[in-house]
């Protein structure tokens, strides 16, 4: 049996465990065998491209009309700080399209070089996104 089997004097031999290193604990030992990213960032690129975003719509020209007439009203107002509920696009900055968003506070100035408005708490709303002002 010597012959066709060679290990047979060890087989039976208990496991040997290390009377100065400690065992390595499970969950450190799984971190060996934790998948390799080969392509860093490439998950977060192909999420990136997954992501929705919407077109900006274009006004029709009786919307604009009533947008202009709101905004001139609202610049004869602008001492009172009124309160206003603005729907407008936002542009998303990296790709192309963006998202419709609606803020409420009160409105500042509106500025006809910059061609914005300007709320109190900040926020600058180029006039060529806005969609509503209430």
């Amino acid at each position: 049996m010597e012959d066709t089997f060679p290990y047979h004097d060890i087989l039976n031999l208990p496991h040997p465990v290390s009377r100065r290193h400690p065992p390595m604990p499970a969950e450190n030992r799984a971190a060996q065998f934790a998948p390799f990213a080969a392509l860093t960032g490439y998950d977060d690129v192909i999420e990136e491209t997954g992501r929705v975003t919407d077109e900006q719509a274009v006004l029709a020209d009786d919307r604009a009309a009533y947008l202009d007439e709101r905004l001139a009203e609202l610049r004869g107002r602008l001492a009172d700080r009124p309160s206003v509920t603005v729907t407008y696009f936002a542009p998303d900055e990296k790709k192309a399209g963006g998202a419709y968003r609606t803020v409420t506070g009160h409105l500042k100035k509106i500025d006809e070089f910059e061609r914005t408005v300007v709320l109190t708490d900040g926020t600058v709303i180029p006039i060529r996104y806005l969609m509503d002002i209430t």
